[in-house]
């Protein structure tokens, strides 16, 4: 009887209370491997002869026979872990959401999926012409008429119009939860939905009836969302008459928060901040502003970007968060609303198969976002687009042969056929946009750029034939870590990828993680095997 498995010296007589009936003993490794990974029973490690052995069983006396206890792992289950204010006040299992991912990726089917598990997801609205906003709100209400999934409001600021829209059919639909994202500081919309849903309790409280997530990656941005809404908001939207005189004054003793999701390295906008300086310090800030204003709750702070393993997630709840976030891994899912090129290109990525690109909503800021390089020409396109933009001041400006490099190459038609469809397309989404650019050459390139930048990712999700090289497609490394823990296993096949699945193995698997590291923290000593978490189906 032996494995390879030992218990230091220095840790050998810390629960001698208890001890353990020798025939409830496993000491073979794939039964001790077994009963670790049994979550939802507790572990108890004892010592015979030198060779250690794992029960489920304990009794809290010296019994004659009994072996006694040297280590000892409680039972764990998965909704242990995070804030459990988080699970409560969105109706969730776990202390988890599955973050927008903008143009609809994170479609009206994968709230459902995710929502009819008690999994919350947000509906990536960021991008959506109204009519499709509209109808998937109503497509999502009407199979999780009682929750839980939130919706995207993504900051647009060369298009107001469309942040307005958003939040009036917020309102309209009463949709009770918004994740706020890519935000500078505050705008008069997202304030106007947090103060459109306060009212007061029989005991003169405040009701908060529009919860907001606030994805930042920013402590000053973080501030604002951690402060109450400033006057110079409320004012003004008392006069247009968009709240009551009621709500401006309930708006000012609450914060514009409910739940900071700190955002680190990810897919999308992101500022590539490491994780662990991110986090830390949003919930040091969180705790500062918490004791200056005494909230009656005090605001959750969760974390995403990077969160693709179960060791990530472990990591990120380790590090502090209420609750953590996915984004990059949900793509490839068959309910997302990619395609299936873009599904398959995304399961063969790698950790270093993303990179930074232009951003199309913030183009003239220089924003940028990280998407995949692998397989597309996109990124080094959309770097040209910017270049050219920030080095000449009209397309007439531009030089004849690199004019025709963009109409071959990249647009595959004449910049003036361009620029009537670059009036097609955002005559949909915001009419001032073209108004504002007849009379302006600068920023008439800057749209005919944009309608690039933004048919890229639509080509992507839509999966264009023939426009493959060009296709814009949103991942950050978490996703090529997903894809290597995955390899081998029933994951592995794209198809496969039900988000069910993926999320509860992320979660599982760090449940799992946290078991271990529980026992190594006491001194046992376990084979390399035992720190793997293969998925295996769900029954």
């Amino acid at each position: 009887m032996s494995n390879n498995i030992t218990i230091t010296e220095s840790n050998l007589s810390t629960q001698w209370c208890w001890t353990v009936p020798e025939a409830s003993v496993s000491f073979d490794e794939k039964s001790i491997q077994e009963k670790i990974g049994c979550l939802n029973k507790p572990c108890y490690f004892v010592e015979k002869n030198g060779v250690v052995g794992v029960s489920h069983e304990a009794q809290p006396a010296e019994i004659a026979g009994n072996l006694r206890v040297n280590a000892f792992a409680g039972a764990l289950s998965v909704d242990q872990l995070g804030d459990p204010a988080f699970r409560e006040a969105h109706g969730t299992r776990y202390a988890f959401y599955a973050g927008a991912m903008a143009n609809g990726i994170a479609s009206a089917e994968l709230v459902i999926a995710l929502g009819k598990a008690g999994i919350l997801c947000s509906f990536g609205a960021g991008g959506c012409v109204p009519d499709h906003v509209e109808k998937s709100l109503q497509k999502i209400q009407a199979a999780l008429p009682s929750g839980p999934y939130a919706a995207n409001l993504i900051h647009s600021p060369k298009e107001p119009a469309l942040e307005r829209g958003n939040v009036d059919l917020f309102l309209k639909y009463k949709v009770t939860t918004v994740e706020a994202s890519a935000f500078l500081g505050l705008t008069e919309q997202v304030v106007r939905y947090r103060a459109a849903g306060l009212s007061r309790a029989a005991d003169g409280s405040v009701v908060i009836g529009n919860r907001v997530i606030a994805k930042i990656s920013r402590t000053e941005v973080a501030q604002r969302f951690m402060e109450p809404a400033p006057e110079k908001f409320l004012k003004p939207l008392v006069e247009k008459g968009l709240i009551t005189v009621e709500q401006a004054e309930m708006a000012a003793m609450v914060p514009m928060a409910d739940d900071i999701t700190a955002e680190a390295d990810s897919g999308g906008h992101t500022d590539n901040r490491p994780l662990v300086t991110l986090l830390p310090a949003i919930i040091a800030l969180r705790d500062e502003i918490q004791a200056k204003h005494n909230y009656p709750q005090t605001l959750r702070v969760g974390a995403g970007g990077g969160i693709g393993t179960p060791q990530a997630a472990l990591a990120t709840f380790a590090l502090g968060a209420d609750f953590i976030v996915t984004g990059s891994i949900n793509q490839p899912c068959p309910e997302s609303g990619s395609s299936d090129p873009v599904r398959k290109a995304l399961a063969q990525a790698q950790m270093a198969d993303v990179t930074m690109a232009p951003a199309a909503d913030m183009f003239e800021m220089g924003v940028k976002l990280q998407v995949l390089k692998r397989g597309t020409l996109f990124p080094m396109r959309a770097q040209k687009l910017y270049d050219l933009y920030r080095e000449y001041d009209s397309i007439d400006d531009i030089p004849a042969d690199e004019r025709q490099k963009l109409e071959k190459q990249v647009f595959r038609s004449p910049l003036e056929d361009i620029w009537q469809g670059t009036i097609d397309f955002f005559q949909q989404r915001d009419p001032e946009l073209i108004a504002n650019a007849m009379d302006n050459p600068k920023r008439k390139m800057a749209l005919i750029f944009r309608w690039y930048l933004g048919l890229s990712s639509r080509w992507a999700n839509t999966g264009e034939p023939g426009r493959e090289m060009d296709y814009q497609i949103w991942a950050g490394a978490a996703l090529g870590a997903f894809n290597a823990w995955v390899k081998g296993s029933y994951l592995e096949p794209v198809e496969n990828r039900l988000a069910v699945d993926v999320t509860t193995h992320v979660m599982q698997g760090a449940a799992y993680f946290s078991r271990i590291q529980s026992i190594k923290t006491q001194g046992v000593i376990l084979p390399s095997t035992f720190s793997i978490y293969t998925p295996t189906p769900l029954t």
